[in-house]
């Protein structure tokens, strides 16, 4: 069935009857985007109780506010649904450039309801300036995401991909969603990971949506002039900045800061440093540009943060991009795995089948850890990614997350908050990383909101916390990338002009912290409860850091002031969305 596209839209697509319907976007949801429109959209049509993996769960795909304008580094998507991993809300963000071209077409989101009866069937969808088209796509079944979307991509020079590997097609709750970068090649390495994104959307049996948007030009602000100003005079200030020299070599030189800090998981977070770190520091990494190629690049079109290495391999060879700080971490030293080339070879291995890498590394480190494959050895680690087509049962076990790998084998040590994985950053030197990881909707996911400040009290971490998380959410909302490091005063400064009225500081901290009441809300309808607001034990239990002394020890109680809203400090305004 064929649409055609209006000014400001809605997509919804019924994958029971194949059906799409176009429709006006709600001026009540005039002010959401990304991750905010995201979890309202699935608060109001999806009912919390169901199965994340049955035709009742809904997949939201939503560009952010500002996707498809001129405003810098602003194109990021959001991917939402109920979680098949946590069981609660997830909103999994990706760059690319497929939230850019879906603002420039006017579409605010795209809503997947229901299921095909014949699950043997894919399909895709084709959404261009001309309307938007399901359509059979059977020849893509269980094709990897590089081929599937390099396949895809012929059809057009201006357009992008989101798609699944075979993890999502076999539902798998470890699937991430591929959307495609803004190279030439328009590869799927960036993802929206976590939270088993990719299984809901292999459950809708949607292996890709293409998206042209021809030679349409950017959206224009109410107040254009203005608008074009502040990109200029932000883009200026932000190049002058410490927010860029801070990503300007990309997440993955962060590894010996981490490992200074005792948050560089080694041997499935046995200990918070490793000893051969300096294999896995990124510097090596940019020192290969010059002889193999490669080099940094932006992900999505108008980003000026660039923080995307290219990654060639020694026969200068393209292999990978987007290697990042919590894959070297989590695929590389919690599983003792120490050389960074093998670390890239599984990075590329993960976006191919599409997995998160965050959630396989700890999946692993969990499997090495009982016993189930020997520390570090990269070669069987590959060959389990690989067996993916083959259906191999450990594969399968490792696909759907570390949590079912340790209930699988009986094992103890398993690092998880609401059955998602940690990332790198250890919440036992860093406590307001760990009151992130239990309070936030999302479970155990560091771009709810942390601060690398270790030493903090319970107070000061409780409310940094909640600071990081209110200006997190603002920020996904928004489509700006969260190493752009915006404030909210900047945020705003941005959504008044283009919105064509005054958006002032209390709004802007508003929608964060409505958000974040949604997400909660979601929770609680779907049996969440307070004693579900926890780390697991071996985090409480075990420690590292000088002799062993650092453990995570912030009371229930602390915890629970959480959601209790505070007045707004004046420094709320200045947070930073990746912590300070």
């Amino acid at each position: 069935m064929n649409q055609t596209p209006t000014v400001d839209k809605l997509i919804r697509v019924n994958m029971t009857d194949q059906s799409v319907t176009i429709t006006d976007y709600p001026e009540k949801w005039r002010m959401l985007g990304g991750r905010a429109l995201s979890a309202r959209i699935l608060l109001e049509e999806c009912n919390p109780a169901c199965d994340p993996l049955g035709p009742d769960n809904i997949l939201v795909l939503a560009p952010g506010l500002l996707a498809g304008t001129s405003a810098p580094t602003s194109g990021r998507i959001s991917v939402g649904c109920k979680s098949p991993l946590t069981g609660g809300i997830k909103e999994a963000n990706s760059g690319g450039d497929p939230g850019q071209h879906l603002g420039r077409l006017g579409y605010r989101a795209i809503i997947v309801t229901g299921q095909p009866a014949n699950r043997d069937g894919r399909w895709g969808l084709v959404v261009t300036e001309q309307g938007v088209t399901l359509e059979r796509a059977d020849d893509f079944k269980g094709m990897w995401n590089y081929a599937s979307c390099a396949k895809l991509l012929t059809r057009s020079a201006t357009a992008s991909a989101i798609s699944i590997g075979p993890a999502g097609e076999l539902m798998l709750k470890g699937a991430s969603v591929a959307t495609t970068d803004n190279s030439k090649s328009r590869r799927p390495a960036r993802h929206a990971a976590r939270g088993g994104v990719g299984a809901v959307m292999g459950s809708k049996c949607l292996k890709w949506v293409f998206v042209d948007p021809g030679k349409l030009s950017a959206r224009q602000a109410v107040n254009q002039k203005a608008f074009a100003a502040l990109n200029k005079s932000f883009s200026k200030i932000y190049r002058s900045s410490p927010r860029y020299e801070m990503f300007r070599h990309g997440t993955a030189t962060a590894v010996p800061l981490a490992n200074m800090l005792n948050t560089l998981p080694y041997r499935n977070r046995t200990e918070g440093q490793n000893p051969h770190v300096d294999t896995l520091d990124g510097n090596h990494i940019r020192e290969t540009f010059e002889k193999r190629g490669g080099g940094m690049h932006n992900c999505l079109a108008g980003c000026i943060v660039q923080c995307s290495n290219v990654v060639h391999d020694e026969n200068g060879e393209y292999l990978t991009s987007g290697l990042e700080f919590e894959t070297l971490s989590l695929l590389g030293s919690s599983c003792d795995i120490n050389r960074w080339e093998d670390v890239a070879d599984l990075d590329r291995l993960c976006d191919e089948v599409g997995l998160d890498t965050i959630e396989t590394g700890a999946a692993i480190a969990v499997l090495m850890d009982s016993g189930g494959m020997p520390w570090g050895d990269a070669k069987a680690a590959k060959n389990l990614l690989r067996a993916i087509d083959q259906r191999s049962e450990t594969t399968l076990d490792v696909g759907n997350g570390a949590a079912h790998v340790g209930r699988k084998r009986k094992h103890a040590r398993v690092p998880v908050a609401r059955g998602q994985a940690l990332p790198a950053w250890d919440p036992r030197p860093l406590k307001s990383a760990g009151i992130t990881y239990c309070t936030s909707a999302m479970g155990a996911d560091h771009t709810a909101g942390f601060v690398i400040v270790p030493n903090q009290s319970d107070e000061d971490a409780l409310l940094a916390s909640q600071e990081t998380q209110i200006v997190n959410a603002v920020v996904d909302s928004s489509g700006f990338c969260a190493f752009l490091a915006p404030t909210l005063d900047e945020v705003r400064e941005f959504y008044s002009l283009y919105l064509g009225r005054e958006v002032g500081r209390e709004d802007i901290a508003g929608f964060g912290w409505r958000c974040l009441q949604d997400e909660w809300t979601f929770n609680d309808r779907a049996g969440f409860k307070p004693a579900d607001d926890a780390l697991a034990e071996c985090l409480t239990k075990e420690g590292i850091g000088p002799g062993h002394s650092l453990v995570f020890d912030v009371a229930p109680e602390v915890l629970a002031r959480m959601r209790t809203r505070q007045p707004p400090r004046e420094s709320l305004y200045g947070v930073p969305p990746m912590g300070a």
